[in-house]
């Protein structure tokens, strides 16, 4: 009977043991990982199942001018043509948005916006020209910002 009490006890602890080991190790198990430093993120890479390991990055451009008329479809293609296009000859896709939000006067300020998605390597290249960008487009429309979201994603064609 001590001899089979023993060898319950290693049984269960073995067991404790190993389901332990097994969540513990779990957590060690690479994720996608956004690393937020100050204004500019970093995507950390991930394996992919399928297709290759890129970068979705989505720009939101606000269509409001803070002093002066709405930026126009015109001046919006002017803008994707002539400064995005020749930095992403790959492609990207551009889609209407509406931005809302709650002033500080306590009513809902909404403003027409436009998208711009962008995949790309995570390159300093690709950066840079994101950044540039994003600077152009708030000199040339007086904007405060443009707002820019990273995703880990896997491309295949």
């Amino acid at each position: 009977m001590f001899i089979r009490s023993i060898n319950s006890y290693r049984r269960i602890t073995l067991g404790f043991v190993i389901i332990a080991s097994g969540l513990f190790l779990s957590g060690c198990v690479e994720r996608p990982v956004s690393v937020a430093n100050s204004a500019t993120v970093k995507i950390v890479s991930r394996a992919c199942q399928q297709g290759d390991p890129m970068t979705q990055t989505t720009l939101y451009f606000g269509l409001n001018r803070p002093n002066g008329p709405v930026i126009t479809a015109k001046e919006w293609q002017s803008f994707v043509d002539n400064e995005v296009t020749p930095r992403f000859k790959d492609g990207l896709t551009v889609f209407d948005a509406q931005g809302q939000w709650l002033g500080h006067n306590g009513l809902v300020a909404k403003e027409k916006s436009e998208a711009l998605m962008l995949i790309h390597t995570n390159t300093q290249e690709s950066e840079q020209a994101i950044g540039t960008l994003q600077g152009k487009y708030k000199t040339q429309f007086a904007q405060e910002s443009v707002m820019r979201i990273d995703h880990p994603v896997c491309v295949g064609f």
